[in-house]
């Protein structure tokens, strides 16, 4: 307890609320990325095991943060507890994988498996006795369960929900730091996971009735086939994201709170408020002739993903827009291939590459370090190898990377010479890779290459660097190519986002613009890097995200406002 802060105390409170009564339920904690999740859910597991000493915690989560969690429970641990896992001694069939479950069942122990592996084991259709035992353990067995980036198995029809859904423990608690990702279904889809038919309680209908008679798309109702829980879906999303009547949206939004303020748990982060600050900027760039040459021929494309895939590379420099298409090569194949074409290229074209080269060189002068994500590799390899022809800069001393094929051993190297080393510049990440479970607080200048579709998971990169143990204020560059399908793109999740952000942080302070993006004057940035005659050129628009006045800085903003007589007793 001396350890932990106050939503974390408040946090295991509401898991002892739900876990530990006569009538236990599921429940999530939906905690901002960095606020101490990990911390307090493994402090919560041993006074579990404590009170429970033969109960069976079961931890489903992303494979790449399993070290992770080992680490943490070693730093926190109370007393010994084994903690089992396929992957550290290699149980890659199924008789293996019983010897490791049977040492679950038999022994005080906690067991953790991929969200993957536990799919595969549930949806194995052989009928071997040993798959069978294994899936009999895994559904039966479970005291509690836990699901880390709890947020994953959130569509429907999907493997990893359905195998989910099938163990029989009431005790299932969710985790996860971006709750909402792309639908008002997913969320409700998650809750269902932890309190099965939570729409179909009597509290919960009652509310939706109430929802449903007070907000109408004209036209739409009759459409729906899935019955009155879809529309309710499609009515809430429509009334937080376009809805015109602001006290309509906010009846909405206690409507939402009201029916799941037992199971769910939210904390917005506001302990980020110590740290020194973070700067949001959306940056709109003026795209040279040649790259909008390249983005008119975009329009061949008929899927979605082809015309972003193709486009990120174009963006960042024409030059790249039939090496994007190709994928069929190896590394070091990539690598010359990338050194090739920087002999022949004009850097100037490229207005991407071009803010990013002179960032990076301002960053030097600084002694900043600085931070680049991208859902897409080949973006990410060939301003690695632009920083290694024109810095002279080489891997593994001022240049580092973490992509979906890095090792766990890669992975914390790298954020740890990374975070710590002297000679350390830039860090390239493949944007899902770098996920929970990654901190790279050593960076204090982070880019945005290009925009992905779910907005948490920008969010969730942004949260490697502004996290605990990040000493200096974090200024963000999200990167938008002009008058491209990029700005459509973002526009899209920028409405994603004020679904989440009205739902889990409105309060009665707020207004009606408070989480509106602000168009910003270069001049007035407050940035010397964007004020720099080097990174301006290109800059068509830049935007500002607002950041919600959390109570602390409230009170701080109002007392050096007010006398402070005034303020004691206002306070």
């Amino acid at each position: 307890m001396k350890q932990m802060k106050p939503h974390q105390l408040e946090g295991f409170n509401f898991l002892l609320n739900n876990l530990v009564t006569d009538n236990p339920g599921g429940c999530i904690l939906a905690h901002a990325p960095g606020s101490g999740k990990t911390f307090m859910i493994i402090s919560f597991m041993q006074s579990f095991l404590a009170k429970y000493p033969h109960a069976k915690p079961l931890v489903v989560l992303p494979k790449g943060i399993l070290a992770t969690w080992k680490k943490e429970f070693q730093t926190w641990q109370v007393e010994d507890i084994q903690l089992l896992d396929f992957y550290t001694v290699k149980a890659d069939n199924r008789s293996q994988q019983l010897d490791v479950l049977k040492q679950w069942v038999e022994r005080k122990s906690i067991l953790f498996l991929g969200y993957k592996q536990f799919s595969t084991i549930i949806c194995d259709s052989g009928n071997g006795k040993t798959s069978i035992t294994c899936q009999e353990i895994l559904l039966k067995a479970p005291s509690i369960l836990i699901l880390d980036e709890g947020h994953t198995p959130r569509n429907d029809n999907t493997d990893v929900l359905q195998s989910l859904a099938k163990v029989q423990t009431t005790r299932k608690v969710v985790l996860s730091g971006t709750l909402y990702q792309n639908h008002v279904k997913e969320v409700f889809n998650i809750l269902n996971l932890v309190r099965p038919k939570f729409l179909r309680s009597d509290t919960s209908k009652s509310i939706i009735k109430r929802v449903m008679s007070k907000v109408h798309i004209s036209g739409v109702r009759k459409q729906f086939k899935g019955g009155a829980e879809a529309a309710f879906y499609d009515l809430v999303e429509h009334t937080l994201q376009k809805d015109e009547n602001f006290e309509r949206k906010v009846s909405v939004i206690h409507d939402l709170r009201e029916m799941t303020s037992r199971v769910l748990h939210y904390y917005k982060g506001d302990f980020l408020d110590e740290l020194p600050g973070l700067v949001d900027f959306t940056v709109v760039l003026g795209l040279s002739p040649r790259q909008m040459d390249e983005v008119q021929k975009l329009k061949r494309y008929q899927r979605k993903f082809k015309v972003s895939s193709v486009g990120s590379a174009v963006y960042l420099h024409p030059k790249l827009a039939s090496f994007s298409e190709k994928s069929d090569t190896t590394d070091d194949k990539i690598d010359a291939k990338i050194d090739d074409l920087l002999d022949k290229l004009d850097i100037r074209e490229g207005a991407k590459a071009k803010f990013f080269l002179n960032l990076l060189n301002l960053c030097e002068s600084a002694g900043e370090k600085l931070l680049v994500f991208s859902q897409y590799l080949i973006p990410l390899k060939f301003l690695e190898r632009l920083a290694v022809k024109l810095k002279g800069w080489q891997p593994g001393t001022e240049i580092f990377s973490i992509t979906g094929e890095s090792s766990t051993d890669h992975r914390e190297w790298s954020m740890d010479h990374f975070n710590n080393s002297p000679d350390a510049r830039v860090f390239f990440g493949s944007i899902k890779a770098c996920g929970e479970g990654i901190s790279l607080v050593g960076a204090s200048r982070v880019i945005i290459l290009d925009v992905h579709l779910n907005p948490s998971v920008t969010r969730q990169a942004i949260g490697r660097a502004f996290r605990p143990g990040q000493k200096k204020k974090v200024y963000v560059y999200r990167l938008i190519a002009g008058d491209s399908p990029e700005e459509e793109d973002h526009s899209t999740c920028f409405k994603k986002e004020l679904i989440a952000k009205m739902w889990f942080e409105w309060n009665k302070y707020c207004g009606n613009r408070d989480f509106d993006m602000e168009t910003v004057n270069v001049n007035e940035c407050n940035d010397l890097f964007l004020e720099s005659h080097l990174l301006r050129e290109d800059i068509r628009l830049l935007y500002r995200r607002l950041v919600l006045l959390s109570n602390s800085i409230l009170i701080y903003f109002l007392a050096s406002c007010i006398p402070t007589s005034i303020f004691h007793i206002f306070r």
